[in-house]
């Protein structure tokens, strides 16, 4: 990414993504909190760390940071194993609804990466 004065609609549909998907991991945590069990403890790593990084790169995209390209591509990453980790339990609303979620940011964020600005 190229530093810019204004963030382009894409920049800012990223953001949006991100922040969508912080929100729903943060969510998503507290549900598998409550219900416990040690199987959890695999989903719960990935949501954390999907939880961070869409967080800092949501940050650095409104910030302009030149590095916010290289946290997009972390992003999506981090988006796409949460996703993963999410798809197993099916039967779980909440958990496909963070599935959704994380794969919509990694989309956006993988073309965020690639963008030039």
């Amino acid at each position: 990414m190229q530093p810019t004065t204004a963030m382009s609609k894409e920049m800012q549909d990223c953001v949006n993504a991100c922040m969508s998907c912080h929100s729903v991991c943060e969510e998503t945590m507290s549900t598998c909190l409550q219900r416990g069990g040690q199987a959890q403890m695999q989903i719960m790593r990935a949501l954390l760390d999907c939880s961070e990084t869409t967080r800092m790169c949501a940050d650095m995209m409104m910030r302009l940071s030149p590095m916010a390209g290289e946290m997009c591509a972390l992003c999506a990453r981090a988006c796409d194993m949460c996703a993963e980790a999410c798809m197993s339990m099916p039967d779980d609303a909440q958990m496909m609804r963070c599935a959704d979620a994380c794969r919509r940011c990694a989309e956006l964020c993988r073309t965020m990466a690639g963008a030039t600005m």
